[in-house]
């Protein structure tokens, strides 16, 4: 994601070169919260069903290009 003057009003975060910790340490809450909170295994039932649904294959392609360190467009 690119820093424009439009992302840079809507967050607090300073830039902090490649990695940001307080984004890091926000997204690792969220998790937490998610795990403890969530509806883990509605999401689970619902990414099963994905995987067999009609996107299975551009789910597969991304998954494939993820491996290799790349993103699908």
């Amino acid at each position: 994601m690119t820093d424009t003057a439009e992302t840079k009003d809507k967050s607090n975060l300073k830039m902090e070169g490649e990695g940001s910790r307080e984004g890091s340490r926000r997204f690792q809450e969220a998790q937490h919260a998610f795990a403890e909170n969530g509806d883990v295994e509605g999401k689970a039932k619902e990414a099963a069903n994905a995987l067999d649904g009609d996107e299975a294959a551009d789910l597969e392609k991304a998954r494939k290009a993820s491996a290799k360190g790349k993103s699908v467009d």
